[in-house]
């Protein structure tokens, strides 16, 4: 029987060191955001290499569903797929992923912002889905009885021994000292956009130091974190320390 383990974020949140994290492992499979396809061809949203991603991906939300919810590609007993809410635009809801394992991973809001801007040339509200998140993550909590588990990215650049493996306990799996230290380089389960979005992941062999001090925005861009702020607090309060 596969773990099905969703990790929900939005972008620039160290999802990908989180993919190559749990990727690590000798019994986990990895799917890098696998409904991005879905997205760019049903918003016809522009983003760095949209055609290639379109042309490389299966763009249908229901067969991509249905693949997700069955066995591990390569039979794995544990499938970590890398989600993002905001990418959730087409026919596919909470009530899709029954059976799944869901974790939620979040980053301060000026920090989120400020690495999207170094790749974008502006960032708006709906580029991170932090209020869907927030609604899945409260629909998860009402089902559970408590709440499921968060990781704030800092914290795991903090401790990520500690972090991850309290991490791996909520998720009912067993914790792997391989989470910690990776190959540096692409991977085959990376997203066709990796070109673009990946080069410091593909230049790591780990976790880096944890952020510090202030974060620098324009006007704009602050006034942004400010209004994702909120959702941010709301799973934070459930954030799992070491």
């Amino acid at each position: 029987m596969t773990t099905r383990i969703a990790m929900w974020s939005g972008p620039r949140n160290l999802s990908t060191a989180m993919m190559r994290s749990f990727g690590s492992r000798p019994d986990t499979f990895v799917s890098d955001e696998p409904f991005y396809g879905c997205f760019l061809k049903s918003t016809g949203a522009d983003h760095p290499m949209r055609d290639e991603v379109v042309a490389a991906m299966d763009c249908d939300w229901d067969s991509v569903v249905a693949k997700l919810r069955g066995e591990a590609p390569d039979s794995s007993p544990i499938w970590y797929q890398k989600h993002m809410w905001h990418h959730m635009a087409g026919p596919v809801g909470y009530e899709h992923f029954d059976g799944f394992v869901h974790a939620f991973l979040i980053r301060e809001p000026e920090r989120m912002i400020a690495s999207y801007l170094r790749k974008r040339e502006a960032a708006a509200f709906e580029n991170f889905g932090l209020d869907r998140q927030a609604e899945f993550f409260e629909r998860e909590a009402d089902r559970l009885g408590r709440a499921p588990p968060v990781i704030d990215a800092n914290d795991v650049l903090a401790d990520p021994e500690g972090v991850l493996s309290r991490l791996c306990q909520a998720l009912g799996i067993a914790w792997d000292p391989a989470m910690l230290r990776w190959a540096p380089g692409g991977r085959e389960t990376d997203g066709p956009w990796a070109p673009h979005w990946y080069a410091a992941v593909e230049n790591s062999i780990g976790f880096g130091p944890p952020e510090a001090g202030p974060v620098d925005l324009p006007e704009d861009a602050r006034r942004l974190a400010d209004r994702c702020r909120p959702y941010y607090e709301r799973l934070a309060a459930h954030r799992i320390s070491a």
